[in-house]
């Protein structure tokens, strides 16, 4: 599976949290999966097929007696990397304990030997039914993985237990299941954002960079089984959960927290843009127009990852450069992996409208003779799941 998209079926019922499913479903796709979805007959009468392909960006088919030359009702399921059941609603879980076989989405489950995630959502009454909970114990036990539901306020105004989980848990629980924990007992750390390098309490010298790719990686080194520390600066994405969060701000106050931390790292990911000077004549006051125009002093900032390769910790070291000459990429990209000596260098040409924030990015991974051993395109969520199934084909599986 590493070398394609992940293949995941989503099963769509027709309960009232159907709409909600659409959420996951984006998020899947941006993650980089291949998405399929299959919903119930119930289901059309809360989100249409339009909706439905526009965001998977694959056809959506309803009958079991479509494309039957195909035998879609067996392919789609041996094909999967994933099921996804959201939301199952209480008929749901009663069909598929049953191992009933009369729709589309009943017969993708029976052919499938993929993990299968229910995201149930009902209400209260009807979950906390002893039929219910039957069924919800013979799925269990046949190995389906439950996530919710969570408590809170339902249709029609009641509160309880019922409610669908957050879209984030859904695809976070989707992801783990189909990914190797193939980094697990593994030590990962990993630096995002841009430092910024004061001028005066208000005025920074920075950059454009937002975190988006840094945590990218921690969401999957943390899904693949490691253990996480995530060292960011000036973040403009929510930090994961799971792992270890370290906060900072200036170039040198990211090298301290490293060097402090690469100690017993198997891996280290140098993802931050960070500021190559800082302003030696920092004013502790605002400067202020009155003054004139302020002649700023600037002295180099320390190289992490030169000094991370350099310390010769034992860690698995991957670095990321970022380029604007589109002409002299590839050039560029191969002199610096020569220069930084890491064991794989991520190159990407950045500017104004690409490579920074929740944009696609597409990179060339080098080694460090500067030779190109992959090109990586995608989202950042795709690109951070490449570079870890390199890292682990190196680190992991090498003798």
């Amino acid at each position: 599976m590493t070398d394609r998209r992940p293949r995941i079926v989503v099963g769509l019922t027709g309960g009232i949290a159907s709409y909600k499913v659409v959420g996951v479903i984006r998020e899947l796709v941006r993650r980089g999966a291949d998405v399929t979805v299959v919903p119930s007959e119930s289901s059309r009468e809360f989100v249409g097929r339009s909706t439905l392909e526009a965001i998977s960006r694959n056809p959506v088919h309803y009958s079991l007696f479509d494309d039957v030359a195909q035998v879609r009702h067996v392919a789609l399921g041996k094909n999967a990397d994933a099921v996804l059941v959201a939301p199952a609603t209480a008929n749901t879980l009663s069909a598929l304990a049953e191992g009933r076989a009369d729709s589309l989405l009943l017969t993708t489950v029976l052919a499938s030997s993929a993990p299968l995630i229910v995201a149930a959502a009902m209400h209260t009454e009807m979950w906390e039914h002893a039929a219910t909970r039957d069924n919800v114990a013979t799925l269990t036990d046949r190995g389906a993985i439950f996530i919710g539901p969570t408590a809170g306020e339902l249709t029609g105004g009641d509160v309880g237990l019922g409610r669908l989980a957050d879209e984030s848990d859904i695809v976070d629980a989707v992801w783990s299941a189909i990914h190797p924990k193939d980094l697990a007992g593994m030590t990962v750390l990993i630096t995002a954002g841009g430092t910024r390098e004061p001028i005066d309490p208000v005025r920074f010298v920075g950059n454009r960079s937002t975190g988006h790719m840094g945590v990218a990686c921690a969401i999957v080194a943390r899904d693949r089984g490691a253990t996480v520390t995530l060292i960011g600066a000036h973040l403009e994405v929510a930090r994961p959960a799971g792992i270890v969060n370290v906060s900072v701000s200036t170039a040198a106050e990211m090298h301290a927290a490293v060097l402090d931390r690469i100690a017993g790292c198997d891996v280290f990911l140098s993802v931050a843009a960070v500021s190559d000077f800082h302003v030696v004549n920092a004013s502790s006051q605002k400067i202020k127009k009155s003054d004139g125009v302020p002649e700023l002093l600037l002295a180099e900032n320390p190289d992490i990852l030169r000094d991370v390769v350099a310390a010769a910790s034992g860690a698995f070291v991957v670095g990321f450069a970022a380029e604007t000459d589109d002409e002299n990429f590839a050039t560029l990209a191969a002199t610096k992996a020569i220069a930084k000596g890491a064991d794989l260098l991520v190159a990407n040409v950045v500017g104004e409208s690409k490579g920074f924030g929740s944009v696609p990015t597409s990179t060339l991974v080098l080694n460090n003779a500067g030779s190109v051993i992959d090109t990586v395109n995608g989202s950042k969520m795709a690109v951070a799941s490449r570079i870890f199934d390199l890292v682990s084909r190196q680190k992991v599986n090498t003798p």
